[in-house]
């Protein structure tokens, strides 16, 4: 293996900046390991000039949120001319976008929640489904702002003006069903032969639910791998469904796809709830530990997503 320059982008400034930087931090020592040589990015607004000064011959994503998972950073890199790892544009503008995911994937018999914009400022008039229901922001990742509204009234009923949640932040929300059960996840790698789903993880949070602190704080959920007590029919529409939703969003590299399964309705208990297109690669991230359960390191799992990056962009 002849040794790259490999700058690694990470940092930002979107709410999953600290996450980022861990990701950002590990690849890079992946990257130096496997005897790479390694520009650290932390990214500003002058990150068009640093890479441009660096002149990588790949540069590795480790951004999470915008402007890094959005499309923006993947448009300036198609202007610069880098191969870059993950998703590109128009599969990033999509993917980040929870109803132009919808839109794309549920035409094609992917079961998803049904949902609906709804305006931030209606939620304090009334409820826009029957509780228990999901709001979250569009166009975020990690669980950022999003708020289960229960039939106990948790948020007051109708929602308080003065109680913290994301219609504090957003103007308008997308408002869903929820779906009771279980929260699992799986992970989708390309390989020569195509696309490839790695297995599935059940997350058991310890308390609460499965939000952006249970995602990152070690000791609050406690990760399932493989998954345990799954039936047969299920295990295969959920692999099917990631690597179906992969394909349909053009997703390059690595992608990962949440589930919730209610488990007392079956296979067609099993509702798709949203595709990254740049999963975390933290101590505590399910891409990893997927790969790791398939017998790839974190070290290979690095490598396998640049070769994919610059077998793509030498085409």
């Amino acid at each position: 293996m002849s040794q790259l320059h490999v700058a690694v982008l990470m940092g930002g400034w979107s709410a999953e900046r600290e996450v980022s930087l861990v990701s950002g931090n590990g690849v890079a020592e992946a990257c130096e390991r496997l005897g790479h040589r390694v520009t650290r990015i932390d990214m500003g607004r002058d990150v068009a000039t640093r890479l441009a000064e660096a002149k990588p011959d790949v540069v590795f994503n480790a951004l999470h949120g915008t402007p890094g998972e959005d499309g923006t950073v993947q448009g300036m890199l198609d202007l610069m001319g880098l191969a870059y790892t993950h998703s590109g544009l128009a599969t990033s503008v999509i993917a980040i976008d929870k109803v132009l995911t919808k839109q794309a994937l549920v035409p094609h018999g992917i079961r998803m929640p049904a949902g609906r914009i709804v305006a931030s400022e209606s939620l304090f008039a009334g409820d826009p489904l029957p509780r228990p229901y999901v709001v979250k922001p569009v166009n975020e990742g990690s669980s950022v702002g999003v708020a289960i509204v229960t039939a106990e009234g948790n948020y007051g009923d109708p929602i308080g003006r003065d109680v913290p949640g994301p219609w504090g932040e957003f103007e308008s929300l997308l408002a869903e069903p929820y779906i009771r059960g279980r929260e699992l996840t799986t992970s989708v790698i390309d390989t020569a032969d195509g696309p490839k789903a790695l297995g599935i993880t059940e997350l058991i949070p310890k308390n609460g639910w499965y939000d952006y602190a249970a995602k990152y704080t070690d000791g609050l959920t406690t990760h399932v791998c493989p998954a345990e007590n799954i039936p047969d029919d299920v295990v295969a529409s959920m692999l099917a469904m990631s690597i179906k939703a992969h394909e349909l969003l053009g997703c390059k590299g690595v992608s990962r796809s949440d589930f919730r399964w209610d488990d007392s309705a079956g296979e067609a208990g099993v509702y798709l709830l949203e595709v990254n297109t740049q999963p975390g690669m933290t101590p505590l991230s399910l891409v990893p530990e997927q790969a790791k359960l398939v017998g790839m390191s974190y070290d290979e799992l690095v490598q396998a997503v640049i070769d994919e990056a610059l077998s793509r962009f030498a085409r």
